[in-house]
Protein backbone atom coordinates (compact mmCIF):
# COMPACT_ATOMS: atom_id res chain seq x y z
CA UNK A 1 0.00 0.00 0.00
CA UNK A 2 1.46 3.39 -0.95
CA UNK A 3 1.03 6.77 0.73
CA UNK A 4 -1.83 7.85 -1.55
CA UNK A 5 -3.78 4.68 -0.78
CA UNK A 6 -3.22 5.11 2.94
CA UNK A 7 -4.32 8.74 2.72
CA UNK A 8 -7.47 7.80 0.80
CA UNK A 9 -8.33 5.13 3.36
CA UNK A 10 -7.62 7.43 6.29
CA UNK A 11 -9.93 10.13 4.93
CA UNK A 12 -12.80 7.64 5.02
CA UNK A 13 -12.40 7.12 8.78
CA UNK A 14 -14.71 8.80 11.25
CA UNK A 15 -13.64 12.12 12.72
CA UNK A 16 -12.73 10.45 16.03
CA UNK A 17 -10.69 7.77 14.26
CA UNK A 18 -8.87 10.40 12.16
CA UNK A 19 -8.08 12.38 15.31
CA UNK A 20 -6.72 9.27 17.01
CA UNK A 21 -4.62 8.41 13.95
CA UNK A 22 -3.31 11.99 13.70
CA UNK A 23 -2.31 11.95 17.36
CA UNK A 24 -0.47 8.65 16.98
CA UNK A 25 1.35 9.87 13.88
CA UNK A 26 2.38 13.14 15.53
CA UNK A 27 3.61 11.38 18.64
CA UNK A 28 5.66 9.02 16.50
CA UNK A 29 7.63 11.98 15.14
CA UNK A 30 8.82 13.31 18.48
CA UNK A 31 10.16 10.43 20.52
CA UNK A 32 12.64 11.60 23.15
CA UNK A 33 15.93 9.77 23.50
CA UNK A 34 16.76 7.85 26.67
CA UNK A 35 19.19 10.62 27.60
CA UNK A 36 16.47 13.27 27.18
CA UNK A 37 14.10 11.26 29.35
CA UNK A 38 16.72 10.85 32.06
CA UNK A 39 17.51 14.57 31.97
CA UNK A 40 13.82 15.47 32.20
CA UNK A 41 13.34 13.16 35.20
CA UNK A 42 16.44 14.60 36.91
CA UNK A 43 15.13 18.14 36.43
CA UNK A 44 11.74 17.10 37.83
CA UNK A 45 13.32 15.34 40.82
CA UNK A 46 15.42 18.44 41.59
CA UNK A 47 12.35 20.68 41.32
CA UNK A 48 10.39 18.47 43.71
CA UNK A 49 13.29 18.21 46.17
CA UNK A 50 13.60 22.02 46.18
CA UNK A 51 9.86 22.38 46.87
CA UNK A 52 10.18 19.98 49.81
CA UNK A 53 13.30 21.72 51.16
CA UNK A 54 11.64 25.13 50.95
CA UNK A 55 8.44 23.90 52.58
CA UNK A 56 6.35 24.74 49.52
CA UNK A 57 4.85 21.25 49.59
CA UNK A 58 4.49 18.70 52.34
CA UNK A 59 5.41 15.05 51.88
CA UNK A 60 2.65 12.44 51.98
CA UNK A 61 3.46 8.99 53.35
CA UNK A 62 3.46 6.28 50.68
CA UNK A 63 0.87 4.23 52.58
CA UNK A 64 -1.56 7.16 52.52
CA UNK A 65 -1.05 7.64 48.78
CA UNK A 66 -1.58 3.92 48.19
CA UNK A 67 -4.84 3.92 50.16
CA UNK A 68 -6.15 6.96 48.27
CA UNK A 69 -5.21 5.40 44.93
CA UNK A 70 -6.95 2.15 45.81
CA UNK A 71 -10.08 4.03 46.88
CA UNK A 72 -10.17 5.83 43.53
CA UNK A 73 -9.94 2.53 41.68
CA UNK A 74 -12.96 1.06 43.47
Amino acid sequence: MNLKQIEDEALHLSEAERAELAQKLLLSLDVPTQEELEEDWLIEACRRAKELDEGIVQPIPAEEVRKKAQALLR
